[in-house]
């Protein structure tokens, strides 16, 4: 297998073995970042020095036969949201310098070091994370590797984006939204939104508790890995969750035999879906009913919570921009401070609101859950469209929440939930299966994923040309 086809697991038993060092496969992951990232712009910041010698002191690690984990010396990229020590966060946006000092790691970037781990750069966002697609003032387009002219989706497009052109094995994202499950969904890729507060984060997010870190990779079982390092506490991180002694790798091995599953695939209330989305999610279901699970279609209580999600994330644009100086505001993305400003002018009372019919939402989708072991819908509404547009529909005011019904529902509830690949469209554009767990049971949703991942004859399929 060539280096850049390896995924963790791979790279980890050939440095075990001393099949591979993590200088080759650093130095094959930097190769492939100056071949190919130029046309797809999945890279914000690469530092080929510090990720050489963090390969290096990995290597005698692994030499001496003393690795800090099984990802030591594996190459991880990591979301422009996420602080990283040396390294500039500017967060897609023109309104912070470059310059630092930059003298912090996010808890998440921080158990990375510790496990011995080689960050190999960090990925574009769109401007503060806001959106579902990948472009901002700062750092221009990022296009999709299974089709150029369209975007990997957001916010953690960069990272979806490397992921499925092989430039690295293992990427962090965050989702406020949808911003892993989206990207995950467009490029084929997989992603996990953990449980809030099971992969610790800081600073917490101006959007409020809807925010979550998790892993992206190509398999399954990578992300398994990754999880396994970046869920371990961190004090910064006051809602974060008591410390697991799960084994999520191990966990992910479950079988699905008798599990209940229900099918929803439309949530009760989407009316605009692309038919070879909702034809594939369906195929998928009846997978699964053949892996032995019983399938129910049946759909959540609560009906459509958009406008809660939405004064949630338009309030959090809010108070994100508020402080600003004009001159930095004018730097702003157009639609990104449009949105800040309609958020700013909401009444405390209509928040309060929200935030109390969120929780009769989330109490219903947790009550639902008794019943069944995971809920599974679309990921995305529509596979990936051209770059450098919000929405592929016509624009009601929701901007990306029109074509993006199925993730932010369980950004509310808190609840782990993946995106998966299930098939490709005419075109040759994957599509993504959402799998939603109970709340706390993130190894569940890493056992439905790989379960399904390993009964899908397209799982292996990758973009040409890379």
């Amino acid at each position: 297998m060539d280096i850049h086809e390896m995924g963790a697991f791979e790279l980890s038993a050939a440095y075990a073995r001393h099949a591979l060092s993590p200088v080759e496969v650093t130095q094959a992951c930097l190769t492939r970042i100056a071949a190919f990232d130029a046309r797809i712009n999945a890279f914000c910041h690469v530092d080929d020095a510090a990720s050489l010698a963090q390969a290096e002191a990995s290597q005698e690690r692994w030499l001496a036969g003393t690795p800090l984990s099984a990802l030591d010396g594996v190459p991880v990229a990591i979301k422009d949201l996420l602080l990283t020590k040396g390294w500039p966060t500017r967060r897609g946006s023109l309104t912070i310098e470059a310059k630092g000092p930059w003298l912090e790691d996010a808890p998440s970037v921080a158990r990375l070091r510790e496990a011995g781990a080689v960050l190999i750069g960090k990925t574009t966002t769109p401007e503060f994370g806001w959106k579902g697609c990948t472009d901002s003032p700062l750092t221009g387009v990022t296009r999709n590797p299974w089709d150029l002219t369209r975007t990997p989706g957001g916010s953690s497009g960069g990272s979806a984006a490397a992921l499925a052109a092989r430039l690295c094995p293992l990427a962090l994202g965050t989702d406020g939204g949808g911003s892993i499950r989206i990207p995950a969904s467009f490029t084929g890729t997989y992603g996990l939104k953990p449980s809030f507060g099971r992969v610790p984060a800081w600073p917490l997010s101006p959007f409020g508790t809807v925010a979550h870190v998790g892993p992206m990779s190509r398999s399954v079982r990578d992300s398994a890995m990754l999880l396994n390092i970046i869920a371990r506490p961190d004090a910064r991180d006051w809602h974060g969750l008591p410390t697991s002694a799960e084994d999520y790798p191990v966990r992910a091995e479950e079988s699905l035999k008798g599990r209940r599953i229900a099918y929803s695939p439309r949530l009760g209330y989407v009316t605009r879906i692309v038919p070879e989305v909702e034809s594939l999610v369906e195929k998928a279901a009846q997978r699964f009913e053949r892996m032995g699970a019983r399938v129910e279609r049946v759909d959540p209580p609560g009906g459509n919570p958009g406008e809660i999600f939405r004064t949630l994330w338009w309030a959090g644009a809010g108070y994100l921009l508020a402080d600003l100086p004009e001159q930095k505001k004018a730097l702003l993305e157009i639609p990104l401070r449009k949105m800040a400003d309609e958020g700013a002018g909401f009444a405390l009372r209509d928040y309060m609101a929200a935030n109390l019919q969120r929780g009769a939402y989330g109490a219903g989708l947790r009550q639902f859950m008794e019943t069944y072991d995971f809920l599974i819908t679309p990921a995305v509404a529509t596979p990936a469209f051209e770059t450098e547009r919000l929405t592929p529909l016509d624009d009601d005011g929701n901007a990306w929440m029109a074509w993006t019904p199925f993730s932010f529902p369980f950004n509310l509830t808190q609840q782990p939930a993946a995106s998966v690949n299930c098939g490709f469209t005419s075109q040759g554009l994957p599509v993504g299966l959402q799998i939603v767990g109970r709340m706390f049971d993130d190894g569940g949703v890493l056992a439905a994923s790989l379960a399904y991942e390993r009964a899908d004859p397209d799982a292996a399929k990758a973009p040409q040309g890379y």
